[in-house]
C-alpha cells in the first residue's frame, strides 16, 4: 500500500507545484467558451476544460512535484457570488480534486506517490476588516472544503491566510466537512506576513503561532507578501516556538 500523506511528510521533505492562476492565464482560453463570459473565474475552467487543469498539474508532476494544488484557491460562495455563481462551489472544488487525482494517479509509483492538497485561499471579504460575518465566512468555506473531500484530495492547505478571524472560519470549516465526511483530512495552514512585519490586519507572527496553536492542525507555515530575506525572521521564530508538527 503507498504512503499515505500524513506517513510521506513525516518520512521526508515533499515538494508542492508552483503558481495555477498564470498557468491558467497563460493558455489560450475563450472568454465566453471557457470562462462562460465570467472573465477571471478560473475555478470555472474545472469545469469547461479540465484537460487545461490536468496538464497544468501533470507539468509539475513530470519536473518531480509530489504534491500538487487544486485550482480552488477562490473556490467558495463568497467569492463565486462576484461572478454570479455561488451555489456551484461545491460542484467546481469537487470537479477540481478529481482532476488533480486523476493527473497525480496517472504519475504516482509505489517509490513516488503525488498527493493533492486542496487549496483555501482567504477570499475576498475578511471579518476583521467587517466586509462579513464570521458565521457567513465559516459557512462559505464550508461548502468548498466539502467539494475537496468530496473530490478525495489528501488534505487541505488554507492559504495565504490574513485574518485570525478568517482562519479560525476556515479551520472550523474544514473540522466541520471532516466530521460530516467522517475522514480525517490532514489540515495544512500558511499565513502570509506583510513587508510591516505583521499580518493584513496588524497580527504578529507570535500570535498567530499561539492562535493555531489550540487547533488540530498538521502543519504551519509562511507563504506570499514578501520575498525570502523578509520572511528570514518570521521563519526563524516559526521554527523556534511552533509545536504543530513533527
Amino acid at each position: 500500500m503507498s504512503l499515505s500523506f500524513r506517513d510521506a511528510l513525516a518520512e521526508r521533505v515533499l515538494v508542492l507545484d508552483g503558481a495555477m492562476g498564470t498557468q491558467i492565464h497563460a493558455a489560450d482560453l475563450d472568454l465566453e467558451r471557457d470562462y462562460l463570459g465570467k472573465e477571471n473565474c478560473v475555478e470555472l475552467i474545472n469545469a469547461t476544460r479540465p484537460d487545461v487543469i490536468q496538464r497544468i498539474h501533470e507539468t509539475y508532476l513530470e519536473v518531480g512535484c509530489d504534491v500538487v494544488e487544486t485550482n480552488t484557491f477562490g473556490c467558495n460562495p463568497l467569492v463565486l457570488s462576484e461572478f454570479g455563481i455561488p451555489e456551484r462551489a461545491r460542484e467546481l472544488a469537487r470537479l477540481a480534486a478529481e482532476v488533480a487525482r486523476r493527473a497525480c494517479e496517472k504519475h504516482a509509483t509505489e517509490a513516488k506517490p503525488r498527493f493533492v492538497l486542496g487549496s483555501m485561499g482567504p477570499g475576498t471579504k475578511l471579518v476583521t476588516l467587517g466586509h462579513t460575518t464570521y458565521d457567513i465566512l465559516k459557512a462559505s468555506y464550508a461548502e468548498q472544503a466539502r467539494g475537496l473531500v468530496d473530490g478525495g484530495v489528501d488534505g487541505i492547505l488554507i492559504e495565504t491566510c490574513q485574518d485570525p478571524l478568517q482562519i479560525k472560519a476556515a479551520v472550523n470549516a474544514v473540522l466541520q466537512a471532516r466530521a460530516e465526511a467522517k475522514r480525517d483530512v490532514p489540515l495544512l495552514v500558511s499565513v502570509t506576513m506583510e513587508v510591516t512585519g505583521t499580518m493584513l490586519v496588524g497580527t504578529e507572527m507570535a500570535a498567530a503561532i499561539a492562535i493555531l496553536d489550540a487547533y488540530p492542525i498538521d502543519v504551519v507555515g509562511l507563504n506570499c507578501a514578501t520575498g525570502p530575506r523578509e520572511m528570514g525572521e518570521h521563519v526563524r521564530l516559526l521554527g523556534q516556538t511552533c509545536r504543530i508538527g513533527w
